[in-house]
Formats: structure tokens, C-alpha cells, sequence
């Protein structure tokens, strides 16, 4: 069971993604089955209620399943239901990992790109979109469009100096991420903020699988680009885990719930090929994550 984000009537909630294929509308199916349990209007106050939000959406969910409601269970191609980012509008900067494949940093230039320790940096809040929506090319602005498919943890309980080993308990749950990049404004600019927040450069979703479903030690990851894979690797492959970089992130600075870390991707993407293969528009990109599902989108023609 995945919680995802819906659009319908005009009016954005949360919703339940059963075996990828059913969406059951939460607060109509609580509704109907009656109870005391108030369904969060928002995936970060979702977030926020921590580990009983699983309990309760699951129960809810089965419940639905089981009487069919109507207005209350949809497939996902039903009509006037649309899947949008988990958080589409997040309170924060996404925190991102940089170079956190070894390969990937190889690619990137050399063994000497290799961190010691890990590159942070951040993408902008308004380069959020969902599913199936349109990645802008920005041919005003840049020649180099390119493609990082990632694993993004979402944060689910406040926390400074958290130590590694406690890290799962402030982590709410993942979800797919692909950190679109300027190369050419990457390069330009000598750091990565501006080549990675235009618009529309950070499709996510289409659900968060919870951290007690998937322990985030060793997820696959794949990359296809118009049906070619490019990336595939394995986040045990990460230089940095999940838990090292809640740690190192928490040091000075206050995590909070609802905020989004995207930890790295791996060899393969568009520069690291010899010549090299960015994104042309039309483009579909698709990531795929054993156990968090697949996050497609295509290039604005």
C-alpha cells in the first residue's frame, strides 16, 4: 500500500495506491466507513503523524477494497482523478546528494571526484511536478538537458544531530525523484543550484512507500530513456546510505516533516556518454524502483 497525492473535483488529497493499479480516496472512504480517525489533508501532515498514518490509511484502504464503494475506490485511469507529486508544493528547498555513486562521480570527471564527504545541494521548491507531467526544455536558457533518477526519502519527525542508527525512526518514507539538470548552466555557473531549479525539473512520485515496508539498504534502481535503460545500480551501492546522510545533513540543521532528500543517482546519465546524449523534447524518461514503483515523464515538444 502507497499514500499518494490526488486531484479531484479541482481539489488536491490524499489517497491510497493499492498494487498500482486502484486509488481509494481516503477521507470519502472514512467517510462511508464511519470512525474517529481524521485522514490528513496533506502528504506533510501525513508525514508529520508518523508511523499510525500506515496503520490507519491501511485499514481505511482494506475496508474500501472490500465493499467497493462508490465515489471511494478508482482505477488509476479513471477520468477526472489525476496522481501529482506526494508533496507538490514543499515548504523547503528538496536536499539533495550530489555524486553519490561512485561511478557516477567517475563519469563525471575522475577517481579523484570520488567524495570524501558528501556534496550537498539543493533544488527549489517550484521544480516540482508529478507524474505524466511535461518537463519543460528550456531551449531559451539551456543546450544540455539531462536526466538523474533517484530514491527521495521524505522526513517524518523533527530532528537535530540524529545519529545513523536512528534514522529510520525520522524517515516517513520514499518515493522516485529525477533531478533534471542544466549541464551547460551547471558548468556555467561553477554550482549546481541554478543548472537544477528551473521549472519543472523535478518530477516525483507517483507514491511514498513507508519505511517499515522498504528499509531504503538495498533498492534497485533503473533509468530508461524512449525505452533504452541507461542507469541501473542499487542503493547499497550508494558512497553515503540514507542513514549517514540524515546524520550528516542533521548535524546544524533541523529536519523537519515533509522534507524531501534526494540521495544521488548512479552511472549512465546523458553527459557521462561519449559523445554525449542529452534530452531532446518528446523524450520519455522512466524510473523504476523495486518496491516504490515507476515515475514517468516526457519532454515537452
Amino acid at each position: 500500500m502507497k499514500a499518494v497525492t490526488i486531484e479531484r473535483n479541482g481539489e488536491q488529497k490524499l489517497a491510497a495506491l493499492s498494487n498500482d493499479e486502484l486509488i481509494i480516496d481516503l477521507q470519502a472512504a472514512q467517510t462511508k466507513r464511519g470512525g474517529t480517525y481524521r485522514v490528513p489533508e496533506t502528504m506533510v501532515e501525513a508525514a508529520s503523524a508518523g508511523p499510525s498514518f500506515w496503520t490507519e490509511i491501511k485499514e481505511i484502504a482494506d475496508w474500501a477494497l472490500e465493499h467497493k464503494g462508490q465515489d471511494v475506490v478508482f482505477s488509476v485511469e479513471s477520468q477526472g482523478i489525476t496522481v501529482k507529486a506526494p508533496i507538490p508544493r514543499p515548504l523547503k528547498n528538496i536536499i539533495c546528494a550530489g555524486k553519490n555513486y561512485a561511478e557516477h562521480a567517475v563519469e563525471m570527471g575522475s577517481a579523484a571526484d570520488v567524495p570524501e564527504h558528501p556534496i550537498i545541494f539543493t533544488k527549489s521548491p517550484t521544480t516540482v511536478i508529478g507524474p505524466d507531467e511535461m518537463i519543460s526544455p528550456h531551449l531559451n536558457v539551456t543546450n544540455e538537458l539531462d536526466y538523474e533518477g533517484e530514491i527521495a526519502v521524505i522526513v517524518g519527525k523533527q530532528g537535530t544531530g540524529i545519529k545513523a542508527d536512528e534514522a529510520e525512526n525520522y524517515i516517513f518514507g520514499y518515493t522516485l525523484l529525477n533531478d533534471v539538470t542544466a549541464r551547460d548552466l551547471q558548468t556555467q555557473h561553477k554550482q549546481f543550484f541554478l543548472g537544477k531549479s528551473l521549472d519543472t525539473f523535478c518530477p516525483m512520485g507517483p507514491g511514498v512507500v513507508s519505511a517499515q515496508a522498504l528499509k531504503g539498504e538495498d533498492i534497485s534502481l533503473k533509468t530508461y530513456v524512449n525505452g533504452e535503460l541507461r542507469q541501473e545500480s542499487t542503493t547499497s551501492k550508494m558512497i553515503f546510505s540514507v542513514a549517514s546522510l540524515i546524520e550528516i545533513i542533521s548535524r546544524g540543521m533541523t529536519l523537519e516533516p515533509g522534507d524531501i532528500i534526494a540521495t544521488g543517482t548512479p552511472a549512465g546519465v546523458g553527459k557521462g556518454f561519449k559523445p554525449p546524449r542529452y534530452l531532446k523534447s518528446g523524450d520519455e524518461i522512466l524510473i523504476q524502483a523495486e518496491g516504490v514503483g515507476e515515475l514517468r515523464n516526457h519532454v515537452l515538444k
